[in-house]
């Protein structure tokens, strides 16, 4: 085979040589100079519940193109916190949007969960009545029925905050389980005040035109509250993929405090049952959400460290946590600095 193939490779390699050399065919400027195609990185972000106008800052991070241009394809999911910590703690998901106290729960039944962006500024629960039941402090609740959803979540944990801080005395308030009815259950009187998030019963009742009273946990203890969460294995093998997410989410939260507006604009498309015969009602719990999230621009996502020591000692302190938890390995600045 080779005495036969060699002669005609070495005729065809001199009859190249004979003709003029053709020029390359053109290829259109459009193909040239088009950029290689972006790879997002398909991520998935969980939040509790139902989708929200108090979700506003990750919406307009979608819709302005925040997550893309940090590379990600970002797709919302919706639950119950508590479940969706398990899933991030056992690395089934990633990411969550949840609140400081689960984090400590958390790691303390042994879930490697750490909040990488501050959110919230300010703890959310508040004790609320009407303004006729004269409660404007915890000592004023002695004697009287104090309602909760149950002995579980938020509401809960805000309730064992307000007696560790305050001093007030328990034993002398009727604790009383109500589910998720807190506006209904203080506007019927069914009890004299209620725990609940400060977007949820006092809106509905200044809404109903109800004078109300709000007495925020804050006010006596500083406790960390909603932020981005995800779990020790991401931040280790994928440190780039939580700068990015906490990068566009922040950016996303400038914009937010930067132009409430658009920013609920934005919101209602995201939420289409938001709108409509809702819309008002939406635009007074986003308002209220917006107190909730104003900081300087240098500090949005910093977590405070002494906040995060004090939660940590309350909740053991009160018996929320049954194993002690180092502060230091709750919370993360590391995607937060500037």
């Amino acid at each position: 085979m080779k005495r036969v193939l060699l002669p005609g490779i070495v005729c065809m390699i001199a009859l190249a040589g004979c003709f003029p050399a053709m020029p390359a065919p053109a290829v259109p400027v459009s193909e040239a100079t088009a950029p290689a195609e972006v790879v997002l990185t398909p991520i998935t972000l969980a939040m509790g519940y139902i989708p929200s106008v108090q979700f506003a800052p990750f919406y307009v991070a979608q819709a302005r193109g925040y997550f893309q241009d940090a590379g990600l394809a970002v797709t919302f999911r919706y639950g119950f916190e508590t479940d969706l910590l398990k899933l991030v703690g056992t690395d089934e998901l990633q990411f969550m949007i949840g609140s400081g106290e689960e984090v400590i729960l958390g790691r303390s039944q042994g879930l490697p969960v750490r909040y990488v962006m501050r959110w919230y500024r300010r703890f959310p629960v508040v004790l609320f009545a009407k303004a006729e039941q004269g409660i404007e402090s915890p000592a004023d609740l002695a004697g009287k029925k104090v309602g909760i959803p149950g002995l579980f979540g938020a509401s809960y944990v805000g309730w064992e905050a307000l007696v560790y801080a305050s001093g007030l005395d328990a034993a002398r308030v009727s604790l009383q389980s109500i589910g998720f009815t807190q506006a209904t259950a203080v506007s019927q009187d069914q009890v004299d005040a209620a725990l609940d998030y400060v977007v949820n019963g006092p809106v509905q009742l200044r809404l109903a035109g109800q004078a109300v009273t709000v007495i925020p946990v804050s006010d006596f203890v500083d406790l960390p509250s909603n932020g981005i969460i995800t779990n020790d294995q991401t931040i280790e093998a994928q440190p780039e993929l939580v700068q990015a997410l906490v990068t566009a989410a922040l950016h996303g939260l400038a914009d937010t405090l930067a132009d409430p507006n658009a920013a609920f604009d934005i919101s209602l498309q995201a939420v289409p049952e938001a709108g409509g015969d809702q819309a008002q009602v939406s635009r007074a719990i986003f308002d209220e959400s917006l107190k909730l999230w104003q900081a300087d621009t240098v500090e949005l996502g910093h977590s405070d460290p002494a906040a995060w020591a004090t939660a940590a000692e309350f909740m053991k302190q009160m018996g929320l946590i049954q194993q002690a938890v180092n502060p230091d390995e709750l919370y993360t600045n590391e995607y937060v600095r500037r």
